[in-house]
């Protein structure tokens, strides 16, 4: 599959979460965003790049430790990139390309 950024340098995605989750990103469950195509150092857009940007732009509610941990999605969420669990895809490493759905899914629950 080939990257193809638009005409601005950025990768259009959509970003979905589930589970709880969604109440961190103004209660949406589905957003669509065009993320920039590379880091600060002309690396191609990975899903490390997509977390920060999702926790540095897109998320509204400040507890980012239900999100995130140490720098990358906390144990409990599941994610899933094109309906494949993103272990298999190479986690943070995982290269974004255009039309990429990628999928949050809280499996915490509080008692």
């Amino acid at each position: 599959m080939e990257r193809q950024e638009d005409s601005m340098g950025n990768l259009p995605i959509t970003v979905e979460f589930t589970g709880g989750l969604e109440l961190l990103f103004s209660n949406q469950r589905k957003h669509e965003i065009a993320i920039p195509a590379s880091d600060e150092k002309g690396h191609p857009a990975n899903m490390a790049l997509l977390i920060s940007y999702l926790c540095h732009n897109l998320m509204k509610d400040r507890r980012m430790e239900m999100f995130v941990s140490d720098g990358s999605i906390r144990p409990g969420v599941l994610v899933l990139i094109n309906d494949a669990d993103w272990e298999l895809e190479g986690k943070d490493e995982y290269e974004l390309q255009r039309g990429d759905n990628v999928l949050f899914v809280s499996t915490l629950h509080g008692g």
